[in-house]
């Protein structure tokens, strides 16, 4: 699978005469949790000749293809990803610590890294994983049975939640990471790696019935960051200055000095 995403991607250079910067695997097979028959969520950046940049007309800043039953691949134009970074943006963030790397072709991704603590805002942060977990949350709230992913779909903001108040960083991509980094009551643990194991090992479809134990603790922990987020400030973030020099010094390595 890995040679069919890196052709469709190299397809995607020449299609749209581009060249892709960073491509890694996002969704369930990034954060560690795939069933047998998860699809593959390839994201990427990518960057334009300098032209493309040097005219006043609005331009589409990303490229999306459709989504079939074994691949959903879009990308982002590095303008467009530097503008969604200065923000903190978390899906984009997380792509930087992805466990499955297609492309990283130049220096661009490793400098985002590099940048992180000075553009990484803990409280936007919160509110978005936060968000993620209370709408799953309630989703499953209401039914006797719920597919065992989506335990999964909760756990994992709430535990990202858990890791930025922790430690005031960006959370790993990896479920895993998440979990080991916090000191869980043994009861849990256990209902989270014997649902783990049904998860990896079954179909995305898989049902289970309703866990009183994650219940509770997605009740207590929901309740408790939005009670956190009423008591924090959101900080002042970052300027634009090194994110316009790493875009300028990205069409230099990437077209050539003389083209600048």
């Amino acid at each position: 699978m890995r040679d069919i995403i890196l052709s469709k991607l190299h397809e995607i250079e020449k299609a749209n005469g581009i060249k892709i910067l960073y491509a890694v695997e996002s969704g369930s097979r990034g954060w560690g949790f795939a069933s047998n028959d998860s699809d593959y969520d390839a994201r990427f950046i990518y960057v334009r000749p300098i032209d493309w940049y040097l005219s006043i007309d609005e331009k589409k800043d990303y490229i999306e293809y459709p989504i079939d039953d074994l691949l959903d691949i879009n990308g982002w134009d590095l303008k467009k990803a530097l503008q969604l970074y200065k923000k903190s943006n978390p899906p984009l963030l997380e792509w930087l610590s992805s466990p499955i790397v297609y492309i990283e072709n130049y220096s661009t991704a490793q400098k985002l890294r590099e940048l992180l603590s000075s553009y990484f805002s803990p409280v936007p942060t919160i509110y978005h994983y936060l968000h993620i977990a209370r709408n799953k949350y309630e989703e499953i709230n209401s039914s006797d049975h719920v597919k065992i992913k989506k335990y999964f779909y909760i756990l994992r903001p709430l535990t990202a939640c858990m890791w930025i108040e922790k430690n005031n960083t960006m959370p790993p991509m990896e479920f895993g990471k998440l979990i080991e980094d916090q000191e869980l009551d043994q009861a849990l643990m256990d209902e989270v790696n014997k649902l783990l194991q049904k998860k990896t090992s079954g179909l995305e479809i898989d049902i289970e019935s309703k866990s009183p134990v994650l219940l509770q603790f997605f009740k207590s922990k929901i309740e408790y960051y939005e009670n956190y987020l009423k008591s924090v400030k959101k900080e002042k973030t970052s300027d634009y200055s090194s994110l316009n020099t790493l875009f300028r010094d990205t069409l230099k390595e990437v077209w050539g000095l003389n083209n600048i």
